[in-house]
């Protein structure tokens, strides 16, 4: 009787765990497909949202063209006269949210396609390559990383800084200050370098134009660019404009001149009205450097356009010393190493060349495995610089010959 009492609980505990077992598993069918079906409604969310963004992109993009118009007039009844991109003048209605005095002449705006009504206001147009020009981070050139060019660091601090920093001496003194200096000298002589090192003490804005940009091919072209390149720097006043080669842009006017010639010459006469203006030019500095003055319209170079006309010629002894002081500051030196004799070495020699020279010389020593450079070192420098430098200039007279 017993055993059958023990037979019977077993099979109760065991039915008992089979049913256990069986709502374990239920349970944990149950809790997968909760798990599921908050992932199923997140996932419906999500797809709800790009599905509205979509047909939301998708409306835009079937949206009519608008056309880009400028505005020549604003009449008192609150229409304007535009000047579309298509060519011809329209008298057309101007959208009630758009009116006030921003809507003046020489505005751009957008025009709807079928009445021609203005629907929007669009920025100033400024092309890509103007905007490019900006500089955006502050040069890091100072005047201490410049040797030899004092004499003409003081002249440009007075044409180019001063004005910017303190503009109350020269009213106090009665004057205007000068617009704009021109750097004239031999390549690698430090004419952009002076130009980053007044950018960096001024804090303004550096706006950097070779002037081979500004010519372009079409009719036009160019004039347009310097017309948005002196709007960029007054919007971002106070600004430096620096333009590298000037040569190239603003070379003498003949008599006989190609179609390609005439279009620099308008360039040029763009710029010299942008210098003469008859509005003052204010918190912009102009700054130009050319290794070929003698090309340069005499009209450039009167006074009141560019004021100082500034020689930036090649270094002489002690100005080769200082520029190899700065360049080796930061090089580990043999004891041997003489500045001096390096200079006396080194005549006819460029601020770039001895740039060169310095960084020839740590290249020998890394090929040789060296910790420090040697008197050794640098000579051989000098004589592989130079005597590229002294085979470049006599290709070029032979090339001009």
């Amino acid at each position: 009787m017993a055993e059958e009492d023990v037979s019977e609980s077993s099979q109760g505990l065991t039915r008992r765990i089979e049913e256990l077992q069986r709502r374990h598993d239920q349970l944990l069918m149950e809790v997968e497909f909760s798990g599921e079906r908050d992932y199923i409604v997140r996932e419906l969310e999500r797809l709800k949202r790009e599905t509205k963004e979509i047909k939301r992109e998708l409306v835009s993009l079937k949206k009519p063209p608008l056309i880009v118009g400028t505005i020549r007039e604003m009449l008192p009844d609150g229409r304007a006269i535009i000047q579309s991109s298509t060519g011809p003048d329209f008298l057309v209605s101007v959208a009630e949210y758009l009116s006030g005095p921003e809507m003046k002449p020489g505005t751009r705006v957008a025009m709807n396609k079928q009445t021609l009504s203005i629907v929007k206001k669009l920025p100033p147009s400024i092309d890509p390559q103007v905007m490019a020009a900006e500089i955006i981070e502050k040069p890091v050139i100072t005047y201490q990383d410049i040797g030899g060019l004092e004499d003409q660091i003081r002249e440009v601090r007075e044409t180019i800084e001063e004005p910017l920093l303190y503009p109350a001496k020269y009213k106090r003194m009665g004057i205007e200050p000068p617009k704009g200096v021109l750097l004239v000298g031999p390549p690698g002589t430090g004419k952009t370098l002076i130009a980053k090192a007044a950018a960096n003490r001024t804090n303004a804005a550096f706006i950097k134009m070779v002037g081979s940009e500004l010519v372009q091919k079409y009719i036009g072209e160019g004039a347009r660019m310097v017309r948005e390149l002196f709007a960029m720097a007054k919007e971002h006043a106070p600004s430096i404009i620096f333009i590298d080669e000037l040569d190239s842009v603003a070379s003498k006017r003949l008599d006989q001149a190609t179609s390609g010639d005439r279009e620099v010459q308008r360039t040029m006469m763009q710029f010299l009205a942008e210098l003469d203006g008859f509005e003052s030019i204010g918190e912009i500095k102009v700054m130009g450097a050319t290794n070929r003055p003698e090309l340069l319209d005499k009209a450039l170079l009167r006074p009141g356009r560019f004021d100082r006309i500034l020689e930036v010629p090649l270094p002489d002894l002690e100005a080769r010393k200082k520029i190899f002081e700065i360049h080796v500051r930061k090089m580990p030196l043999k004891d041997g190493v003489d500045i001096e004799e390096l200079a006396k070495k080194t005549e006819g020699a460029s601020g770039a060349d001895i740039k060169a020279i310095t960084t020839e010389a740590g290249m020998l020593s890394l090929r040789e495995d060296f910790d420090e450079i040697g008197m050794d070192q640098f000579k051989l420098a000098i004589e592989k610089v130079l005597s590229n430098t002294t085979e470049r200039k006599i290709k070029k007279q032979v090339m001009f010959a």
